[in-house]
């Protein structure tokens, strides 16, 4: 059962309003640099839907392994948020970056008029700031990644155009049994590790915990896992959903557990419930996520659902 306290909370986030043919999106780079070529693809795919793609100004350039300077993807991306004719903004592609210029972004004009922010992994620290704030956000893959998995595609056009969703999940040996509903939220485990202390740091009290990774060592994981347990993060969750832990690397001298063993032993203590296998992360499929929207989690025998 939720407190009214957290009911309060989902009262005030925010949700930009849906897209509709005509609509536009904003295609920057945050973080790592793209090629023209790389995003021929989902160009195509996102007009196919009767959308107007603009393109960040600085989006094919190249610094290092950046698309562009710090001050030119934040030129970028703060020009989509201040366009209020820009109804969603999508980043083509994650990497390292997005933390470096998170303190330069205005969000004056984006809290008068909200609009869709879209991504995944380096984009956690963007849903997390934005949540922190009251804004729902769409946790999904990318415009590099539009040619892997036509599926997860479509669950983006479908979270974007406002047609509800609901996913149905295979049994997992690790899931822990049980009901809940909360808001989703979450994304990348290094990253929300990273804004650890920072004005971006979420509060997980009632909701439902998305986790993902990619090509860590397990011990980080372990590491990780016992910070955000330190820190109070899993003690209060309403439930916990683990998607992708991907090319995990081990030592020498192996750790003993795998990712998600790492994570249930984390949370064994506690008797929310738990969800492993979901399909979202640095994986083929990667299914469309709304953060910040409540949704209702179910684990049973033979499967979980999550619903929104």
């Amino acid at each position: 059962m939720i407190c009214s306290i957290q009911s309060l909370i989902f009262e005030r986030m925010k949700r930009p309003p849906f897209l509709k043919k005509g609509s536009r999106i904003g295609l920057v780079a945050p973080a790592r640099k793209i090629t023209l070529n790389e995003l021929k693809p989902a160009i195509s795919i996102m007009e196919g839907w009767g959308l107007e793609v603009v393109e960040g100004k600085n989006l094919y350039n190249d610094q290092d392994q950046y698309s562009g300077s710090d001050g030119e993807r934040i030129s970028d991306m703060q020009e989509m948020l201040n366009d209020p004719s820009i109804h969603a903004v999508i980043a083509a592609r994650g990497g390292y970056g997005m933390l470096r210029i998170l303190d330069k972004l205005d969000l004056i004009k984006f809290r008068r008029k909200p609009k869709w922010i879209l991504g995944y992994s380096d984009i956690t620290i963007l849903h997390s700031h934005l949540h922190k704030v009251g804004f729902e956000t769409i946790h999904c893959t990318m415009p590099v990644n539009f040619v892997r998995d036509p599926e997860s595609v479509e669950s983006l056009r479908k979270a974007l155009f406002g047609i509800k969703s609901s996913f149905e999940i295979p049994h997992h040996a690790l899931n822990r049994k049980g009901k809940c509903e909360g808001q989703v939220i979450g994304g990348n485990l290094s990253l929300l590790y990273a804004l650890q202390g920072s004005v971006s740091d979420i509060t997980t009290k009632g909701k439902i915990l998305f986790l993902e990774d990619l090509d860590e060592y397990l011990y980080h994981i372990d590491r990780m896992m016992i910070s955000l347990k330190r820190s109070g993060k899993l003690g209060k969750l309403a439930g916990l959903v683990v998607g992708g832990m991907t090319e995990m690397k081990d030592n020498q001298i192996p750790f003993g557990k795998n990712a998600e063993e790492i994570i249930a032993d984390a949370v064994k203590e506690y008797d929310y419930p738990v969800c492993f296998g979901f399909p979202a992360g640095h994986e083929i499929k990667n299914l469309a996520l709304h953060f910040g929207r409540k949704a209702r989690l179910s684990v049973g025998e033979s499967g979980s659902s999550l619903k929104y």
